[in-house]
């Protein structure tokens, strides 16, 4: 296929490389030269407007930073649903956004006979680069169908969630969970070393028990126990406090529109803007763990 990609940041540029190794044409645009470079010497293409990345292509990828963005790209002048020919049936949006966003992009797309799907991932810049990301899809039946077999070149799960928006609110909910769970692994981490137990014994007592989950196991936020986790390069991101506040917030958001309870989702929120707010917004957001040990209890009441 002959594809346009959006976007050719942290996520965006490994993403264009793995669809360039499955076969695939593809035109990429951003505003870093660095990146146009850098897709470049991947063996892509690249264009100097959006307009010109879409004008004959079968199918187009973004990946942005926020729903504004999103919107912007997709129905601002000069964007993609203004620019693509009618050889371009399919827009696919990998970017974490609001879910009321992603309805409105995709009804938009719709009344130009487009199909639209919002389609954020899960995995990170390593599943990004490795083509293991997961794909959460939100859609017709007939877009998922015909994204499917271009997705399967960026990812290893790719899961229909349901009818526009759904994807995004997958999302929410995946990252949410994820943040809630990285924050009882530090907590227990913590606890551990102020009752004399090393972080290793109590990683070897939860992995095969019942307080087991990714956040120990496969994302571990202590030195040590994971060697490949971001905690053992000084919480070098992976996946940036910032960005899980955004994500936090979006869910929050979307949490707020339904009446959804997230106690658990609101709190972790606030620790982790807390974070941010101390100077770490750029490290992994696995650095709670560290965070957390040097906090007293009185520091959090």
């Amino acid at each position: 296929m002959k594809i346009a990609l959006i976007g050719l940041g942290n996520m965006g540029l490994p993403m264009a490389a793995n669809l360039l190794k499955a076969g695939h044409e593809v035109i990429g645009f951003d505003l870093s030269e660095t990146a146009l470079a850098a897709h470049r010497a991947n063996g892509g293409t690249t264009a100097t407007t959006i307009a010109q990345a879409v004008a004959d292509v079968d199918a187009v990828v973004t990946m942005l930073p926020t729903g504004k963005h999103v919107a912007d790209v997709c129905t601002g002048q000069g964007g993609i649903l203004a620019s693509i020919s009618a050889r371009t049936k399919l827009v696919i949006d990998s970017s974490t956004i609001d879910v009321a966003t992603a309805k409105q992009v995709g009804a938009d797309a719709a009344e130009k006979g487009v199909e639209f799907l919002d389609a954020p991932v899960s995995g990170g810049t390593a599943g990004a680069a490795a083509g293991t990301l997961t794909f959460m899809c939100g859609g017709t039946e007939a877009g998922f169908a015909a994204a499917e077999p271009l997705l399967k070149g960026m990812g290893r799960a790719i899961i229909h969630a349901g009818p526009a928006g759904s994807g995004q609110v997958a999302k929410a909910c995946n990252n949410m969970m994820l943040a809630i769970n990285m924050l009882g692994v530090s907590e227990a981490m913590a606890m551990a070393d102020r009752l004399g137990l090393s972080r290793q014994k109590l990683f070897d007592i939860v992995a095969p028990s019942t307080g087991q989950s990714f956040a120990l196991t496969g994302y571990c936020p202590v030195p040590g126990p994971v060697p490949t986790t971001p905690a053992n390069r000084d919480y070098a991101p992976g996946f940036t406090t910032a960005l899980m506040v955004k994500d936090l917030r979006l869910a929050q958001d979307a949490a707020e529109a339904a009446g959804a309870p997230t106690p658990l989702g609101a709190h972790a929120t606030r620790l982790y803007a807390a974070m941010m707010e101390e100077g770490l917004s750029a490290k992994d957001f696995s650095v709670i763990a560290r965070w957390l040990a040097a906090k007293s209890r009185t520091d959090l009441a």
